[in-house]
This record gives structure tokens, sequence and C-alpha cells, in this order.
């Protein structure tokens, strides 16, 4: 009989990366929600700091703040932007993160329709070019920093638009993620 060649199994990696991140780094990943039972996740560090199994993931756009110094969750909140005013408390909870913070931000089902002005100013602020651009359920991540510049080559922001001829979930877009690897010490 002849021995057969098997590939060992791959090392699983922080948050499922597929590669593991450099030393010195947090690993990260964003995945929005999409259709009625996709929820959405922040995986930080390899902890899922929101989603389903943490039962502190809702409709509209779930924010997490993680301390940059220590990589230790600060705080993480849902805010329903279609059955509620909702902006107000939002934007208190994004200016109200301390500086040396990492804010990551994702939507499920709908992060638009009360989101209003205000709102869209203080994530615009932290560097966002597609907040004013979120349709009636439009899949969106973001990650930003505050109090520090986050390296160029890090992909901070997606966002896929809700289009009934395209919809992978009915009246859904399908979920978009982006994930990587910040350097602990900011550039």
């Amino acid at each position: 009989m002849r021995p057969r060649a098997t590939s060992p199994t791959p090392k699983r990696q922080k948050c499922d990366h597929w590669t593991s991140c450099p030393p010195n780094t947090y690993a990260y990943r964003l995945l929005s929600g999409g259709g009625r039972n996709k929820y959405a996740k922040i995986c930080f560090e390899d902890k899922l700091i929101i989603g389903e199994k943490t039962g502190n993931v809702g409709r509209g756009i779930n924010i997490a703040i993680v301390n940059y110094t220590t990589g230790k969750v600060i705080a993480t909140q849902y805010f329903d932007m279609y059955g509620g005013d909702n902006s107000g408390p939002m934007t208190k909870f994004i200016e109200g993160a301390p500086a040396k913070s990492l804010l990551f931000m994702v939507t499920h089902d709908d992060g638009s329709s009360r989101l209003n002005d205000d709102a869209k100013k203080a994530i615009a602020a932290l560097g966002s070019k597609e907040i004013r651009n979120m349709k009636f359920r439009s899949s969106w991540v973001f990650l930003t920093a505050k109090g520090f510049e986050l390296p160029a080559g890090i992909q901070r922001e997606k966002i896929n638009h809700s289009d009934n001829a395209k919809n992978r979930y009915s009246g859904w877009p399908a979920e978009i993620q982006i994930e990587g690897c910040v350097p602990r010490e900011a550039s």
C-alpha cells in the first residue's frame, strides 16, 4: 500500500485571519450584518467583543471602544437607527471615547434611517469617508483611532449598498468585512 501524503492542518490565527499578525500588533476583524439573521461581529485579539454569542449586537450601528495602550475593551454598545432616535446618545458615546482609543463600528440591518447630521459629523471627524453615503440597510464597517493616527496602509472603511437587483439576502446586501493588524505603537 502506498502512503498518502497529507498536508498539516493549518494553525488557527487570531480572529480567524489567514496569516498571523506580526509581533507587537493587535489582530482585528469587523464583519457587518447580512440579512435578518447574520449578525454583525467585531473580533479584537481573538476575542469576540460584539456579536450574537456575546449578546450585545443589535439593529443599527454597533460600536466597540478599546484602549489602544492596554488592548482592553472600554465599552460596547449598539444604537438602533431604525426604531428610535438614537443619534444623540451615539454621538455622546463616540465623543466620550478617551484619547488613545480604537473605535470599531459595524452595521446590522439599518444604520441610516434616523442617523442625523450631528452624528454623521462626529463620525466624519474621525475619518469616515462613507458615513454620508450610507443608505437604508447599507452594510458598513469602520475602524478609527481617537487621539492618534493609524498607519496609512490599514484599511479603515468599507460599504456595500442595498440593491434589490443584486442583494444576497431578500432586501439586504451581503455582509462585508475588513481585517488586519494594528501596530501597538502609534506611528
